[in-house]
């Protein structure tokens, strides 16, 4: 822990000299460059907290807000502070638009949203017209009227948002675009990525029953399962496509000199959670009857403007291991994070996997060679750490975020298109161009420099 604290401390010194994203934005006007970013925190649950305590071993910023409606993880957020040392913060909560009133205070340069889905944009866009940085958690949006409501207001107010993908930040991820930036795997052609996780533990959860045997939602529910569960039984989608999407369209330059064209996506049946219901609490329990309309598997394909396909699936009410499913392919060789196995043409004994292992510490990202010790303890394998330092030393120079609101949008696309594909046996659908255009100039974000 003390070694990140140095860490941080030693970063607010140089981050002055970091490489600065051309902004399509007009600017603000407004720099910071103050020693200390003053936060405000607008949700505080599970995922909340997880950043409050990443915050607070920073000696660069202050949390000078916190907003909840539930008292209890405002009560545990300030006991959080507390022990950490640091000064009690402004609370708010009273009711849903409370936060409102913490987006009202001056002293609050920043802001990170992490709420349930249906508030992030609505909360995103109040931060952005508000002045305020705006850290978003994923998704950032729920249909394309959403996403386009986060790209305008960026646009109209030059209030930066940074979409907080952790897993741009995941070590083996940033290897292989390491990887990918020099080359290695030639001229890219397919993709493959997703969110396979099972969640049924977390849809199905009333916080009494042992983790894995509850069969409780909504108003019984806890946590997740108090809002999560119902998109699942209104929505034929794939709800949580950036985990995956995330790194693979930086890899490909989505947004910077290549954009997504269109999208096709198809859904098995939903069966997955009612027989959990039934088997954990049985054909008579009034939950046996709900019918759940997201497809137990959905996959789509994507297609860009420069000719490669990304398959994304979404799998999280079957029984199965974690994996977000990532493949990587050119026409020198590929990398599979299944079975951590990479072949490249003429270093690969042919037509025989090599072991992703030795290539992955080759490749090593800058970032976690020079910073990977002081990550560690940071959750998700040390990638929360990343992701809230970038978002911190972007805020801090009040500079476009190498995650934006464009970037933010058009992740988050995928779950309004893939509904909208499902619903019409799979018809394709076209892609916005968020960036009207200015995609074809735009230059990739420098994601190989050690500062951030």
């Amino acid at each position: 822990m003390n070694n990140r604290r140095k860490f941080i401390k030693d970063t607010a010194l140089i981050a002055a000299g970091a490489v600065i994203l051309p902004s399509l934005s007009f600017a603000t006007g407004k720099k910071w460059h103050q020693s200390k970013l003053n936060i405000g925190m607008i949700g505080v649950g599970l995922r909340g907290t997880n950043h409050l305590n990443n915050l607070l071993l920073r000696e660069d910023i202050h949390i000078v807000a916190i907003c909840d409606v539930d008292e209890s993880r405002i009560k545990l957020s300030l006991d959080t502070i507390a022990n950490a040392g640091k000064a009690a913060p402004q609370t708010f909560g009273k009711d849903d638009a409370d936060y409102l009133n913490l987006l009202a205070l001056n002293e609050v340069d920043a802001v990170i949203i992490a709420t349930p889905w249906l508030w992030h944009t609505k909360m995103a866009v109040d931060a952005m017209k508000a002045g305020k940085y705006t850290g978003l958690e994923v998704s950032a949006a729920n249909t394309l009227e959403e996403c386009w409501d986060l790209v305008n207001t960026h646009e109209q107010t030059g209030s930066h948002l940074m979409i907080l993908e952790n897993v741009n930040y995941r070590r083996d991820v940033l290897a292989v675009l390491n990887m990918v930036k020099q080359n290695i795997f030639g001229d890219l052609v397919h993709f493959r990525c997703g969110y396979q996780h099972d969640l049924r533990g977390v849809l199905l959860n009333d916080g009494k029953t042992p983790y894995g045997k509850g069969v409780e939602f909504g108003d019984k529910g806890i946590s997740e399962s108090k809002w999560r569960t119902q998109h699942s039984v209104l929505r034929n989608a794939d709800v949580y496509p950036t985990h995956g999407l995330g790194p693979i369209a930086v890899m490909n330059d989505i947004n910077r000199g290549n954009r997504f064209l269109s999208l096709t996506s198809h859904a098995t049946k939903s069966a997955g959670l009612h027989k959990y219901i039934v088997e954990n609490g049985g054909e008579q329990h009034p939950n046996s009857k709900v019918k759940f309309k997201m497809g137990d598997v959905i996959t789509s394909t994507i297609e860009t403007t420069n000719g490669e396909t990304i398959i994304i699936t979404h799998d999280t009410t079957l029984p199965r291991p974690y994996s977000l499913g990532f493949r990587v392919q050119g026409t020198n060789g590929l990398w599979e994070v299944d079975g951590n196995r990479i072949y490249i043409e003429g270093k690969s004994e042919p037509h025989k996997w090599d072991d992703a292992d030795a290539w992955l510490e080759k490749y090593d990202h800058p970032l976690w060679k020079k910073h990977g010790d002081y990550a560690k303890g940071a959750g998700h394998g040390g990638m929360d750490f990343f992701v809230i330092n970038a978002f911190v030393e972007s805020a801090r120079q009040n500079i476009a975020p190498p995650l934006d609101a464009y970037d933010a949008a058009a992740w988050s696309a995928v779950t309004p298109l893939s509904e909208a594909s499902i619903a019409n046996n799979g018809e394709p659908q076209d892609f916005p161009d968020f960036t009207r255009g200015n995609w074809i100039n735009r230059k990739p974000y420098n994601w190989m420099k050690e500062t951030y």
